[in-house]
C-alpha cells in the first residue's frame, strides 16, 4: 500500500538527489538558528520552525525534515543545539545535521529526542509538498505530483492548490491538479467540490485514477458515491479499447520479428523450392556478428557504441550470406528435386553450425547492448511503445520494401521470377539458373543476418537463438503462400496479432498450437496459402 510515509521517503530522496549539487554550496550560517528552533517552545515552536525552514526554500532542509520524521534529531542540554546523534567506535557523538560534521562525544543524558505528533507530520509533509512541487525541473515537479495523486493526501491540498496556481507549465500544471483532486476525495470538502474532482480524475484515465474512483465509490451512498461509479465504468470501457490496442501493437510487434526472419526462407522456399532447417542458424549468425562488432566497438572505439548496428548489419548480411552461399554451392545444389533428403541435410547442418559456435563463444548467452536511441519508451494515451519494437518495425518494412524494389526492377530480380515462375523456361532463355540458385539462397541467408541483427536487440543471443523462430518462419510463408512477399507480410502481421489475442485466453504454449491447427485447417481449403504464385510451372 502506497502510505503517507513512502509518499514522504520518495519525495525527500527524489529531492535530495537532484539538489545534491547545490547543497555543497549552502550557506548553513543562515539555517543553523532555524534548525535550533526546532527544539524551542514545545510543538508549537517546532511548527512556527519548520515553516521558516519550509520559506528559506533551500533544498538543503531537506535531510532535516526527514531525519526529523524519523525522530533522529536530539537538542543538546548543554547548549540547545539540535544534533544528530549516532554510534561511532562504540560511543555516541553528536553530529551536526547540516554539515555532517562530527561535534564530540555526547552522553545519552545529555540529549533529548525531538519528538514528532500528527501536526507536526502534517507540517513537515506541506513543506515536503511545497519544495518539491516548485522544483526548479519540471519532470522533478511532475515526479512529485505523481506520488501526491498515489498518496492522496487531505493534508496536502493547501500546497497542491497553491503550486497549481502559480505553475505556468501546462503538463506539470495538469498533474497538479490530479493530485489535488485525488487529495480533496479523501478530505472532508462538499459534495459538489468532490463530484468537480471526480471529473478531474476521470480525465486522467488509468489505472491508479480507477482504483481510485473504486475505492471512492465502496463508499457510503450518495451523489459522490454515483458519480465515482459512472467515472469507473467509463474509465474501464476506455482502458479496455487501449487494451485492444495495446494488443494490436504488440502483434506488429511480433509479426515485424516474424516478418525479418521468414522473409528470406519465403526467397529461397519459393525460387528453390528448398526446405532449410538451417535457415534459423543464418539469423544466429547475423546476432553473433552484431556481439563481435559491439565487443570491436567497446574495446577500441567506445564512441562508435551507437553506431553499432548501422556497422553491423552490411557486416552480418556479407556473412551469412557468404555461408549461405557455400551451403548452396558444397550440399544443396546436389540435392534438388529431392526434399527429404534436403531437409534432413539442412538439419544436419543446422546442428553443425550450432555446435561451430558453442565452441567458439560457448554455451551462455552473449550480451548485445541497446544503443541509446533504441532505449526508453514514450506513451500514446494509454498506449506504450517501446523504441526499440518501433524501429524493428520501421527496419523490417524497410527491408521488404528493398527487396520488393530488388525483385521488381533488378535484372536478378527479374532473372529470379523467371526461375521461380518457369524454371524450364528460363534456363531455356538463357538465364544461369544454377547461379541464380546461389545467389538466391545467399540473398535469402544474407536477410536472416540482418534478421539477427535486429532480433539481437530483444532476445538472448545464444546458439538456439534460431530454433526460436524456424517453426514460425515456416508458417508464416506457408500460410501466406510459398515465394510471395506481399503474403509473407499479411501471413506474418496476422499470425502476430492473433498471438496476442489469444495469449490472455489460453496462454504462449496453447495460442500457437491453436494457430498451427488453424493454418492445417486453412491449406486444407487454399493448398497455396494467401496469395498464390502465378505462372504455367507452378500451376503445372
Amino acid at each position: 500500500m502506497f502510505t503517507f510515509r513512502k509518499a514522504l521517503t520518495t519525495l525527500l530522496v527524489m529531492l535530495a538527489l537532484v539538489a545534491a549539487p547545490a547543497m555543497a554550496q549552502t550557506p548553513t550560517d543562515t539555517l543553523r538558528p532555524l534548525v535550533d528552533a526546532l527544539g524551542q517552545g514545545g510543538f508549537d515552536g517546532a511548527e512556527k520552525a519548520i515553516a521558516a525552514l519550509a520559506a528559506t526554500g533551500d533544498p538543503a532542509v531537506l535531510p532535516i525534515f526527514e531525519a526529523l520524521t524519523a525522530g533522529d534529531l536530539n537538542v543538546r542540554k548543554a547548549d540547545k543545539r539540535v544534533v544528530l546523534v549516532r554510534e561511532e567506535g562504540g560511543a555516541d557523538v553528536a553530529v551536526d545535521p547540516l554539515t555532517g560534521a562530527v561535534l564530540g562525544p555526547v552522553g545519552r543524558r545529555d540529549t533529548d529526542r525531538l519528538r514528532v505528533n500528527n501536526r507536526l507530520r502534517s507540517a513537515i509533509a506541506a513543506a515536503v509538498a511545497g519544495l518539491s512541487l516548485r522544483a526548479s525541473d519540471p519532470q522533478v515537479r511532475i515526479t512529485s505530483a505523481e506520488s501526491m495523486f498515489k498518496a492522496a493526501d487531505p493534508a496536502m491540498v493547501p500546497a497542491l492548490a497553491a503550486a497549481a496556481a502559480d505553475e505556468e507549465n501546462a503538463a506539470v500544471r495538469a498533474r497538479l491538479e490530479q493530485a489535488l483532486a485525488a487529495s480533496v476525495l479523501r478530505s472532508d470538502a462538499s459534495d459538489d467540490e468532490k463530484i468537480a474532482a471526480i471529473g478531474v480524475v476521470a480525465a486522467r484515465g488509468d489505472r491508479d485514477a480507477l482504483s481510485l474512483l473504486n475505492n471512492i465509490a465502496s463508499g457510503t451512498p450518495g451523489p459522490v458515491q454515483q458519480a465515482a461509479a459512472d467515472a469507473a465504468a467509463g474509465i474501464e470501457s476506455s482502458l479496455a479499447v487501449w487494451g485492444a490496442a495495446q494488443n494490436v501493437w504488440y502483434g506488429v510487434s511480433l509479426g515485424s520479428v516474424l516478418l525479418l526472419a521468414a522473409i528470406g526462407l519465403a526467397i529461397t522456399f519459393g525460387v528453390m523450392g528448398v526446405i532449410n532447417m538451417a535457415h534459423g542458424e543464418m539469423v544466429m549468425i547475423g546476432a553473433y556478428t552484431t556481439f563481435v562488432v559491439q565487443e570491436i566497438i567497446r574495446t577500441s572505439f567506445p564512441g562508435l557504441f551507437d553506431w553499432s548496428l548501422a556497422i553491423a548489419l552490411p557486416l552480418a548480411f556479407c556473412v551469412s550470406g557468404l555461408v549461405g552461399i557455400a551451403i548452396e554451392r558444397s550440399v544443396i545444389r546436389w540435392l534438388y528435386g529431392r526434399p527429404l533428403e534436403t531437409l534432413l541435410a539442412t538439419w544436419g547442418i543446422s546442428l553443425i553450425l550450432q555446435q561451430a559456435v558453442r565452441t567458439a563463444f560457448g554455451p551462455s548467452n552473449r550480451e548485445v547492448g541497446n544503443p541509446s536511441w533504441m532505449s526508453g519508451s514514450f506513451e500514446i494515451g494509454q498506449l506504450s511503445i517501446t523504441y526499440g519494437r518501433l524501429w524493428i518495425v520501421v527496419f523490417s518494412l524497410c527491408v521488404f520494401a528493398a527487396l520488393m524494389l530488388l525483385m521488381r526492377y533488378t535484372p536478378f530480380g527479374l532473372q529470379m521470377r523467371a526461375v521461380t515462375q518457369n524454371r524450364r523456361m528460363a534456363s531455356v532463355m538463357g538465364i544461369r539458373t544454377p547461379w541464380v540458385d546461389a545467389m538466391t539462397f545467399g540473398l535469402g541467408s544474407g536477410i536472416a543476418g540482418i534478421a539477427g541483427v535486429a532480433l539481437s536487440q530483444i532476445d538472448n543471443v545464444s546458439p538456439n537463438l534460431g530454433q526460436s523462430y524456424i517453426i514460425d518462419s515456416f508458417m508464416v510463408v506457408v500460410f501466406g503462400g510459398v515465394g510471395n512477399l506481399w503474403g509473407t507480410l499479411v501471413g506474418a502481421l496476422t499470425l502476430g496479432v492473433v498471438n496476442k489475442f489469444l495469449e490472455p485466453y489460453a496462454g504462449a504454449v496453447l495460442g500457437k498450437i491453436l494457430v498451427l491447427v488453424f493454418i492445417i485447417l486453412f491449406i486444407q481449403k487454399r493448398p497455396r496459402g494467401l496469395f498464390a504464385l502465378k505462372g504455367r510451372a507452378v500451376e503445372a
